[in-house]
Order: C-alpha cells, then sequence, then structure tokens
C-alpha cells in the first residue's frame, strides 16, 4: 500500500474491534514482520520497549522493539488470558496465540488489497521519502543486517533511541486522519 494511503487504512483498522486488527495496527507501528507479532509475549515487552528474542526472528537475532505511546496503548488494551499478547477470541481457540491467517483474512474483510508484509515496505518508502534518518537506522527497524561482514563486526549499537525517534514519527504519521477538503462547518455557541 502507498504510505499515502496508510492513514486512512489504520483509521478503518482502528475502527474494528478485533485481537487481529489491534495485532495488524500493532505489526504496522513496529514494521515487525507478521509472525513475531502474532507471537508476541507478554514477558518480551517491559514499558516501551519489546524484546523479541533470537528464536522468533528471521535472522535468528534478537531484536529490540521501541514502541510509540500508541503501540503500549494497544499492549495495555489488550486482556492478559494467555502467555501470549494478540488472543484468539474464537471459542475454539480461546487464549492461544491468533492464526497466522489473521492478518490476511483482516485486509480480505476490509477489502484491502494488500499484504501485511507489504505495509514494512510502506514504512521504508515513507522513512526514506519524508525524514531525514539515516538508512542504517530505517534498516534496523526492519531488522535487516546492515552493511558487509566486517562493518557488523565494528557496530554493535543497535541505534535505539534513533529507532525510537523513527517509530514514534511513524505512528504520528499513520494515526492522522486529514480532514476532507474544502468543507466548511460553522460553529454556533
Amino acid at each position: 500500500m502507498p504510505y499515502e494511503q496508510v492513514p486512512d487504512f489504520m483509521d478503518r483498522l482502528r475502527a474494528r474491534n478485533t485481537p487481529a486488527a489491534r495485532a495488524l495496527e500493532f505489526a504496522i507501528l513496529t514494521a515487525a514482520r507478521s509472525a513475531e507479532a502474532i507471537g508476541a509475549r507478554w514477558d518480551e515487552i517491559e514499558g516501551n520497549t519489546w524484546s523479541i528474542p533470537a528464536e522468533r526472528m528471521k535472522e535468528g537475532r534478537a531484536h529490540t522493539v521501541p514502541l510509540s505511546p500508541r503501540a503500549v496503548e494497544i499492549i495495555n488494551a489488550m486482556p492478559r488470558n494467555s502467555e501470549f499478547v494478540f488472543t484468539s477470541i474464537d471459542g475454539r481457540r480461546t487464549g492461544q496465540q491468533i492464526g497466522r491467517d489473521a492478518f490476511r483474512d483482516t485486509l480480505r474483510t476490509m477489502k484491502v488489497d494488500a499484504t501485511a508484509h507489504g505495509f514494512r515496505s510502506s514504512f521504508m518508502d515513507w522513512a526514506a521519502d519524508c525524514t531525514n534518518y539515516p538508512a542504517e537506522v530505517r534498516e534496523q527497524a526492519l531488522a535487516h543486517a546492515i552493511g558487509n561482514k566486517v562493518e557488523r563486526a565494528y557496530r554493535r549499537g543497535e541505534l535505539l533511541e534513533k529507532r525510537r525517534r523513527l517509530l514514534d514519527a511513524w505512528a504520528q504519521y499513520v494515526g492522522k486522519v486529514e480532514a476532507p477538503a474544502g468543507r466548511v462547518v460553522a460553529l454556533h455557541s
């Protein structure tokens, strides 16, 4: 989805009151892969930081994700009825993590021609087009390997505070909804 369309989509997504919708919103806000967000566990969340262990990451390296205020709000609103943050409300699966098709099904129900993974591209396009954050900050926000083997050997920092500012800016961007242009509303006192 082009990043210019994401704020309107997020407004529609927030109107859906399902664990899958909250998990998809969380995934978009954190630029996380679907499996990482769906499998988020309570013991991985501490305050405004999400620490994903290496065994749950595609690249096999632990990844720390700074959480925007909206992402923290989503986490705090979820029931603690399981080890998983986003649990099914389907009677057969209550207390289990939402299914791996939850995002696809949500997008299909909303009649949106996009994939959950594609929102990572929306984030990257927005960050490259609309911010001045260096490529290594943007790449690390996506948990991508930075540079070549030598550079990775010397670069051990996580750029956490820079990534926090970037993800906060993303959350602010996707959280805004523009008023329709050209409509004047009279205010009466």
